[in-house]
């Protein structure tokens, strides 16, 4: 396990910075990603660090920047330590979709893979046991 688990953890609420999937609902500790990766420069600091489930690390990679859906352009990915969760991003109480409100928003809905049909069933489930959002 990541050295940082605890801290990074303990920030995050235990809960995915990108998706905001609720880390109790699974049988294994989220993963600790780097925002910023290693091979990008990104330090392996506290502070370039986030907690991030299986899927949203999976299709994170590498990546820090993507094309935006809207206009094509090359737009950065939400970082959780400069940005605000409910600036970029809005959740459809009745489905679970969850909508990027700003071009980093759409960026990262798209590139993380947000709503696929398992992310959505999951978000329901998750929504009846009042563990989310």
């Amino acid at each position: 396990m990541n050295p940082f688990y605890s801290d990074v953890a303990a920030r995050a609420l235990h809960r995915c910075e990108y998706c905001r999937a609720p880390e109790s609902i699974f049988n294994l500790p989220f993963e600790v990603e780097h925002i910023i990766p290693v091979s990008l420069d990104g330090k392996d600091d506290i502070q370039n660090l986030a907690l991030a489930c299986r899927s949203c690390n999976l299709h994170k990679g590498a990546s820090i920047s993507g094309e935006e859906p809207r206009t094509n352009q090359a737009t950065r990915l939400f970082n959780p330590r400069l940005d605000r969760w409910p600036d970029h991003f809005t959740i459809n109480l009745n489905t679970g979709e969850i909508t990027g409100r700003t071009a980093i928003g759409r960026i990262t809905v798209k590139q993380l893979n947000m709503n696929s049909p398992v992310q959505l069933d999951a978000r329901k489930y998750w929504m009846q046991l009042q563990l989310f959002p």
